[in-house]
């Protein structure tokens, strides 16, 4: 079976899916999973008028791209522009969505997100696997404060402030990423003279921002002392933490597989009593039960054991023949 007809096949069976994103005004979706799917190295996303193929394997051959496009316009209905980005070694790519949109945008949610697929980085602009997340932010935040950790675009943001949010901060180091997150703020502001109070954002190591935030104290003597922005604890009602698997900066490393709960351990305590930590891990190789326990040893430890710990799972166009997502999403409801 080829790419294109499995690529038909999948939307066939993403039919219900795709029903109830419209009737959420949501046209970003992943039409075609990867391994998951029998089809290993390649995924197909829809983000509003783009068609995004990622490979990470072969290459496309010559009139692959074309062929997919023209399965997603019989089965969808709509025209969309094609794009192939080529993430593994050697040559690949197609600039036509370039050319084609200077600036398109997609909905989720009722909002308006850009959706390049070309930009300064490699990684989307907008990851559809956390939908789910944002969905739960965008209901669960009317009234309340959001911390975002490692806020990238700030997707989940942009969600909490549509939400109704009083206030959102969100910490990155990515100036970059930031800006793209504001100006899709400022796209989506019901009350533009507000925003400047409501939507904060902050370009830094989330490390010293996230423990001073939690009242914990960073070297300001010896070797291991940096230069950092002084910053009053308070507390948040929800705090989104969305860590990459890895990364090193001055004030240490960041660690999802092997400590998580560094990370989590001041998340939780900049959280308010009866507030929600939302926490994810990427990794695959985490089991779901090893990583929910840790959150919870971690939270007796930091003196703040939960109150509640419970599970988002992602939407059916990430499917997982096992149940086991590598993408796990965890409610942390703090205690008092």
């Amino acid at each position: 079976m080829s790419v294109a007809e499995r690529l038909a096949a999948a939307i066939a069976r993403r039919r219900p899916l795709l029903a109830r994103l419209a009737a959420e005004d949501t046209d970003c979706v992943r039409l075609l999973h990867g391994v998951a799917e029998d089809a290993p190295g390649i995924t197909v996303d829809r983000y509003g008028p783009i068609l995004l193929v990622q490979t990470w394997r072969a290459p496309l051959a010559e009139g692959e791209l074309d062929a997919l496009a023209a399965v997603a316009h019989d089965a969808l209905g709509v025209a969309l522009t094609p794009c192939w980005n080529h993430r593994g070694e050697g040559p690949g790519g197609s600039a036509r969505a370039d050319e084609a949109l200077v600036a398109p945008l997609g909905r989720e949610l009722g909002l308006a997100y850009d959706v390049r697929p070309r930009h300064r980085g490699q990684d989307p602009l907008l990851f559809l696997d956390l939908r789910v997340g944002r969905r739960w932010v965008k209901g669960a935040s009317a009234g309340r404060s959001v911390l975002n950790l490692f806020a990238y675009t700030c997707g989940i943001g942009v969600a909490a402030l549509a939400g109704g949010a009083r206030e959102v901060v969100n910490v990155d180091f990515a100036r970059s990423a930031l800006a793209v997150g504001r100006a899709n703020a400022e796209r989506n502001a019901d009350d533009p003279t507000t925003l400047a109070e409501r939507f904060v954002t902050i370009a830094d190591d989330v490390i010293p921002v996230v423990r001073q935030l939690a009242g914990l104290a960073l070297p300001t003597h010896g070797k291991r002392a940096r230069p950092f922005t002084r910053r009053a604890p308070r507390r948040f009602d929800v705090v989104v933490l969305d860590p990459p698997r890895w990364a090193k900066g001055k004030f240490g490393a960041v660690d999802v597989v092997r400590d998580y709960a560094s990370l989590f351990k001041p998340a939780l305590l900049a959280t308010a009593p009866g507030g929600t930590v939302l926490a994810t891990n990427h990794v695959p190789e985490v089991a779901r039960e090893d990583w929910l326990a840790a959150l919870e040893r971690a939270a007796a430890k930091a003196g703040r054991p939960l109150a509640a710990l419970d599970v988002l799972t992602p939407d059916e166009d990430f499917p997982s023949p096992d149940a086991r997502h590598p993408l796990k999403i965890a409610l942390a409801r703090a205690s008092g």
